[in-house]
């Protein structure tokens, strides 16, 4: 077995089992009596949770990603109006701190990047993107082989999260379009890299991290609706952020970058995709 490969197979094995995580859980309460929806069932045993008790279907889904674009970019107005100024504050004045420091830390990054090459190959963007996107199309893979709504229902609101956080990305990308610290020439200053990118927030800009808010917005997804396994969390985030750093490592993404892609795909997923309706 070649070293690529050698090194590749844990994360691929790992990737492997949080695709079928979700199913794995729904089996877990399945016994002959029940209906062709077991996880639903286990699901609505707690109706004031509405991570749970959210349902989407391939009709709805324009109207509820639609809706969720309003409750985003309508968010200063909840500002105004005084509310949600503490997480908003946390979480602004830490990637301002982190902005400070990365100047101070890529270049260790940097430094001691041939010592991550195995990690960086594993973590190579093709490959972790592919694995982000298996997960909510194995989720309804097994949703619709089983007959379960319910994990239908968590593949689709993997995708509108995804979808949800990729504008809003998108979006900050275009205004900040910061450099990528592979665009810093070996030995130049990590200094003023905003507003000197590339003209593409596709390619050419770095701040946020798409694949930290992708990641994200599926892991917390995929670990709302199965919470009730207390595993089920842990292995999502876990992969998220092995994911997430690897952008880093890589030299892909500033902290600060990967910091704020984290935060808004997470929260965009919790308040806005899986939030009261």
């Amino acid at each position: 077995m070649s070293m690529t490969w050698r090194t590749r197979l844990p994360v691929l094995v790992v990737s492997i089992g949080l695709c079928l995580v979700a199913a794995a859980a729904g089996a877990q309460d399945t016994s002959p009596a029940l209906p062709d929806s077991p996880s639903h069932r286990a699901a609505s045993a707690d109706p004031n949770d509405s991570a749970t008790q959210r349902e989407v279907t391939w009709r709805s889904l324009p109207g509820d990603f639609l809706h969720d674009q309003k409750g985003i970019w309508t968010f200063p107005g909840q500002l105004a109006k005084g509310h949600h100024w503490a997480p908003t504050l946390a979480i602004t004045g830490i990637t301002a701190g982190l902005i400070f420091a990365d100047p101070h830390a890529m270049p260790y990054f940097r430094n001691h990047e041939r010592n991550l090459d195995d990690i960086n190959d594993v973590f190579d963007a093709p490959i972790t993107s592919a694995e982000v996107i298996a997960v909510p199309a194995s989720l309804m893979v097994a949703g619709y082989l089983r007959h379960d709504s319910y994990q239908v229902s968590t593949a689709l609101l993997a995708g509108e999260a995804y979808a949800d956080s990729a504008v809003v990305d998108l979006a900050i990308k275009a205004v900040t379009r910061r450099k990528r610290p592979s665009d810093i020439p070996p030995g130049g200053s990590f200094d003023d890299t905003f507003f000197n990118g590339g003209k593409s927030p596709f390619k050419g800009s770095s701040f946020p991290s798409g694949h930290a808010a992708g990641v994200f917005s599926v892991a917390t997804v995929i670990a709302s609706r199965y919470h009730h396994h207390r595993w089920v969390p842990l292995l999502a985030y876990g992969f998220a952020t092995a994911i997430s750093f690897s952008r880093v490592t890589t030299s892909a993404h500033f902290p600060s970058d990967v910091f704020l892609g984290a935060a808004l795909g997470y929260t965009i997923t919790r308040y806005e995709v899986l939030g009261p309706r």
